[in-house]
């Protein structure tokens, strides 16, 4: 999965939690409005990947959600989750090391969320102002340790 499948797929778990969405061509509207233009084929296999169904609420409209709770996140874990939702434009790989862009002076909180999650194969992080870079242990590799940060930030 590419950084911009996970990303747009935490965009869309997002979308599903804040409000009531009916139908795929609604969701397209949403993400397009996001700046993320898809189809909507790649919004049926977004929703398919992620487990949603369409549920019918008390008052009897129909709309989307995904069934199942995430599993309990630490707390270092939630900080780490609310800082990606929260700051992470773009996330890249390259070997061993994982490239994050955020806002300006936004990189050093993403890091110490990182540092203090403790996730495994991750060595350490570097930030700047707009960009952190996360090394991971070569046994580990960079897309592995980007794949556990966008899956965090999708719960």
């Amino acid at each position: 999965m590419s950084p911009s499948t996970a990303s747009r797929r935490r965009l869309i778990r997002k979308l599903l939690g804040e409000g009531t969405i009916a139908s795929q061509g609604q969701l397209v509207d949403l993400l397009e409005a996001e700046g993320l233009p898809v189809t909507q084929a790649t919004v049926s296999r977004d929703l398919d990947a992620l487990g949603a169904t369409k549920v019918r609420s008390a008052e009897g409209a129909v709309h989307y959600t995904i069934a199942g709770e995430p599993a309990a996140l630490t707390e270092a874990e939630s900080w780490l989750r609310r800082s990606i939702n929260e700051f992470v434009e773009e996330i890249a790989v390259s070997d061993n090391v994982v490239v994050l862009h955020t806002p300006p002076g936004a990189a050093h909180l993403v890091a110490g969320a990182i540092d203090g999650a403790n996730l495994d194969g991750v060595l350490g992080t570097v930030a700047g102002d707009d960009t952190l870079m996360v090394v991971a242990a070569p046994q580990r590799g960079g897309a592995a340790v980007a794949a556990k940060i966008e899956q965090i930030g999708a719960r």
